[in-house]
């Protein structure tokens, strides 16, 4: 969001939303701002693979587990067959791995959520190790049964990342939007803003997937550094990794990979999303309409801005989302609460201006809402998820737009939303 009048306090929600290769495709939907629903069906069973040969389970790496003596089948119908468990040597990272033969195998994301990497996402522990980052947690918001599957939130505090070539901080303003679809399947959405050891500042923006039953997400990291930065080699590298929670400790471990020489080869896991439901976006909604009734205002209050500077995409800058209070609006008189500290506006700065704030409401009745703001001024076209049998679940169903942000008491802003007619 930005404010035209307070150049110290821009809040302009923005990443275009585009990974190396596109992360996912998109097209406008009729339900919220979504993108089209998959024309997959829900992930067939393909046939028993072979029985294997059984022996003893191999010795795997730390979380690579064992896989069955005989052939599992793959999420979406994907055949393995089964030669005796092995989880190998340098299995992949992390705790557990699942056991549904995904281990070793590349992954092939659902065309709604490709992660730049339609034609599947290899083993990451096959390249060279980049860097280890240690995310610290703060709350975890549970949303529930969202329009797109079951919505968790989990909000980044702080952490560490640590490479051979870069050593980093984690700062607050980050998130993890994990997605669990109703056949067990993930797709994940992580930001997070870094600040290196020689001062440089970074967005780095995560796309993950996993099959259904596995404890590892496998991503593919977007950076944002600064063109003239001794780190610019993050911007054009080839990357691939793991993420694994950790609730005991508070944590996320991410292994990033250099796969700039690895294949994407056989065998290959195809995910597919469940029918009829309305895929999640990487990119903004382009979509328009009139101001109908409101539907709730919010004020937002806003940490020290975070600039990147001309970096790939243009000019990057960053503002943390500190809190704020939300109040009904014709549409929504009841809903009333506040803005959750957490997340932020990743603003693209150029000749057209682009707004990508994320964040999330809690209301006073319990509820969680996660809102993506996004578009440049003048179009700003909100999405919005809460719980699907939740109070304000028509959050979920209809269209909207949302105000240009405009100032607001102790220094934020504040936007208005309204039913897109």
């Amino acid at each position: 969001m930005v404010i035209k009048n307070l150049p110290a306090k821009l809040l302009i929600t923005g990443i275009l939303g585009i990974c190396s290769g596109g992360c996912g495709s998109s097209t406008d939907d009729t339900s919220g701002g979504t993108t089209s629903s998959s024309s997959g069906g829900a992930a067939s069973s393909g046939s028993v693979g072979a029985t294997g040969t059984g022996g003893d389970a191999g010795v795997g790496g730390a979380g690579g587990g064992t896989t069955a003596g005989s052939g599992t089948t793959g999420t979406g119908g994907a055949e393995e067959t089964g030669s005796g468990g092995s989880g190998g040597a340098g299995g992949m990272p992390g705790t557990g791995g699942g056991n549904n033969g995904s281990e070793e195998a590349t992954i092939v994301p659902d065309p709604s959520w490709t992660c730049g990497m339609p034609n599947g996402i290899p083993l990451p522990t096959r390249g060279e190790l980049v860097l280890r980052a240690t995310l610290q947690l703060g709350a975890t918001h549970d949303v529930g049964t969202t329009q797109f599957g079951h919505r968790r939130l989990l909000d980044v505090k702080g952490g560490t990342l640590t490479g051979d070539k870069i050593q980093a901080t984690v700062l607050t303003g980050g998130m993890d939007l994990e997605l669990t679809l109703s056949n067990g399947s993930v797709e994940l959405e992580e930001i997070n803003i870094l600040k290196a050891s020689d001062g440089t500042s970074i967005l780095m923006r995560t796309c993950g997937v996993a099959a259904a039953g596995d404890d590892v997400v496998r991503i593919v990291p977007d950076f944002e550094v600064p063109n003239s930065s001794s780190l610019a080699w993050l911007n054009t590298g080839k990357f691939a990794g793991t993420r694994v929670v950790d609730a005991a400790a508070g944590t996320i471990q991410l292994d990033i990979y250099d796969i700039s020489e690895v294949a994407a080869g056989e065998p290959k896991i195809q995910l597919k999303d469940p029918a009829g439901v309305p895929n999640q976006t990487w990119e903004c909604s382009t979509a328009t309409g009139a101001k109908g009734s409101s539907v709730f205002t919010e004020s937002v209050t806003l940490g020290a801005s975070v600039s990147v500077g001309a970096s790939k995409r243009g000019t990057r800058n960053i503002i943390p989302i500190t809190g704020g209070t939300v109040t009904g609006g014709m549409l929504l008189s009841g809903l009333s609460g506040s803005v959750l500290p957490g997340g932020a506006d990743y603003q693209l700065i150029g000749a057209t201006t682009v707004l990508d704030a994320r964040y999330a409401l809690s209301s006073k009745d319990g509820e969680v809402i996660v809102v993506r703001n996004c578009g440049p001024f003048g179009a700003l076209v909100p999405v919005f998820e809460t719980r699907a049998d939740g109070p304000y679940a028509i959050l979920n169903t209809k269209q909207y737009v949302s105000s240009d942000p405009g100032g607001a008491a102790g220094g934020g802003v504040s936007l208005t939303f309204y039913e897109r007619k």
